[in-house]
């Protein structure tokens, strides 16, 4: 285990480290140049988003997420935007984005610091279903890195399909079991895994050789997305099982509002309809390190 550049955390003390990884569902972030949303909102949407990064790192001494990977964005453009119309041009963050199948054309992205992680390969997972077609849902995004001290991790961006409209748990239990057979396929090379996204479905799910770190957050109450008043945690993390990890709902003031439905919080979303209410995403951030 090698030592971070950081000095010890104020909200988030783990002074030995190796890794840092931050997940965010940002909610239909939709390309401008397709109509789907003016530029003046996009844009504000990617200072927004970088913010949120900025101001986490402000925390940590200067010290950015290793891996920053998201939900919900409609291509690559977006993915790039966010860096590069942002003070995020100033890191050393590189983009991984695929195009997936989705019915929405919503999609898994990732940035990644070059400095201290060395990409080995990338690549889209597609999910299939029972006649082996692949499912019209957002692809599992795999990213290998070798760490600054030579050990191999193997990162997975999931967003599984969503429970809305009543839909069966058919879709989500085929993404588990997709997200189990890349966990095994890469067991020949002994790396770390770590597979984090928005799951759409609760704790527990127990899946061997895995540990699921948003379980003891979700026994306290915590969540990441508020429905009916009641917090929900369905943006998660595994890793493996014998690793020494931890993770965190990251919820700044700035990602909230006043819910008066139902008192306390929830997140400030960007849309609630057709009503643009000029938030950034209705899911929380989660942080994980080890």
């Amino acid at each position: 285990m090698i030592f971070c550049d950081i000095r010890p955390m104020k909200n988030f003390i783990l002074l030995l480290c190796s890794f840092c990884a931050f997940f965010w569902n940002v909610e239909n972030f939709f390309d401008y140049r397709e109509g789907r949303q003016s530029k003046g909102r996009f844009y504000s949407k990617c200072e927004g988003i970088a913010k949120v990064l900025m101001l986490y790192a402000s925390q940590q001494d200067s010290f950015f997420p290793d891996i920053a990977a998201f939900a919900e964005l409609e291509n690559g453009f977006v993915l790039r935007q966010i860096v590069a119309s942002t003070l995020l041009r100033k890191t050393d963050y590189r983009c991984i984005h695929y195009d997936s199948f989705d019915h929405r054309g919503i999609d898994c992205g990732l940035l990644y610091r070059s400095s201290r992680l060395t990409l080995i390969d990338s690549k889209p997972c597609h999910i299939y279903d029972s006649l082996g077609r692949i499912m019209p849902t957002r692809d599992i995004l795999l990213a290998s890195f070798l760490l600054q001290d030579g050990r191999r991790v193997d990162v997975l961006v999931n967003h599984h399909p969503s429970k809305y409209g009543g839909k069966s748990d058919y879709g989500r239990r085929a993404a588990l079991a997709r997200m189990e057979q890349i966990k095994d396929s890469l067991q020949r090379f002994g790396g770390i895994f770590v597979s984090l996204g928005d799951f759409n479905d609760t704790p527990p799910c127990h899946i061997d050789g895995l540990k699921d770190l948003s379980e003891p957050l979700a026994a306290k109450g915590k969540g990441t997305i508020r429905f009916n008043g009641k917090w929900e945690m369905i943006d998660r993390c595994y890793v493996t099982d014998t690793l020494n990890a931890r993770m965190q709902v990251f919820a700044p003031d700035i990602l909230t509002v006043k819910d008066n439905a139902h008192g306390g919080i929830k997140p400030r979303r960007t849309n609630s309809g057709p009503r643009y209410l000029g938030g950034l995403s209705d899911h929380l951030p989660i942080i994980v390190m080890f």
